[in-house]
């Protein structure tokens, strides 16, 4: 089967700069376990969210231009805003219904079909528009950004994009993005958890303890807030992949065809 063509393709320094941000992104949502008790990190425990999601918001805009400026052409940026238009508008459908959010499911399937590089791009853009439209503008909005591109990026990574096929397919979506759901989920929490004072909560982060202790008290916390909502995006991402998915991704592969990504585009500047 031939190769599908792609809205951008990865070069040394688009894919330098996802290393970097991953690599960023790692510290500012797992400084808790990573930084001992003795660590000055500790005695800014409130302060800490705030600065990491300043530098993550920088680092996300300066990965997403770098990623544009690899190839992102005028045909890529407007599947780009159609796609992240209606990703940000089906968010607030299932806004504070147990996890119902379908814009989940739509990641996965752009991202598969898509590719990584526009997956980051896409994922990152959709949670800020949504941010915009749903109010939801706040220290946690760069980690809600970093962590969907990383979720639609990832479906991107998955195996056999050229030749995988029907059934099989399809179940390799369902169960990633059943998996990845639960991940958001996690990796948000750690986003939110250091803003809880240890004093109301036997749940909330100690920046005195050792990581075991909070490592203890970071899943109790994830199995008291969050479990039934992140299960009920598993679902709603299996549920909808399994029904819908045929027919999207089947609308996603014809208009990736037709776009012709890695043709340039050119102007007839003759006169008639």
């Amino acid at each position: 089967m031939t190769r599908r063509p792609r809205p951008v393709l990865l070069g040394p320094r688009s894919t330098a700069a996802l290393v970097l941000v991953g690599a960023v992104g790692v510290v500012a949502f797992g400084w808790p376990f990573l930084a001992p008790p003795t660590s000055q990190l500790g005695a800014h425990a409130q302060d800490a969210p705030w600065l990491f999601a300043g530098l993550l918001g920088l680092l996300v805009a300066v990965v997403a231009a770098t990623i544009s400026e690899s190839g992102l052409g005028p045909k890529a940026v407007a599947m780009l805003g159609v796609l992240a238009a209606t990703g940000a508008a089906l968010r607030p459908i299932g806004a504070g219904t147990a996890g119902v959010e379908p814009m989940f499911f739509l990641m996965v399937l752009s991202g598969r079909v898509l590719g990584p590089g526009f997956g980051f791009v896409l994922g990152s853009v959709t949670m800020f528009a949504s941010a915009l439209l749903t109010g939801g503008v706040g220290p946690w909005m760069p980690f809600q950004m970093l962590a969907m591109g990383w979720f639609t990026m990832g479906a991107g990574l998955l195996p056999g994009p050229d030749r995988l096929r029907g059934r099989a397919e399809l179940a390799l979506l369902a169960a990633y993005g059943c998996l990845a759901a639960f991940a958001y989920g996690t990796v948000m929490n750690l986003a939110g958890w250091p803003f809880m004072s240890a004093l109301a909560s036997g749940i909330a982060f100690d920046p005195h303890a050792a990581v075991p202790a909070n490592l203890a008290r970071f899943l109790a916390y994830c199995l008291a807030t969050s479990l039934g909502w992140d299960l009920g995006r598993a679902v709603c991402t299996v549920v909808l992949t399994l029904t819908l998915g045929p027919a999207v991704l089947r609308a996603l592969r014809r208009a990736t065809r037709r776009a012709a990504f890695e043709t340039a585009v050119t102007f007839d500047t003759s006169s008639r």
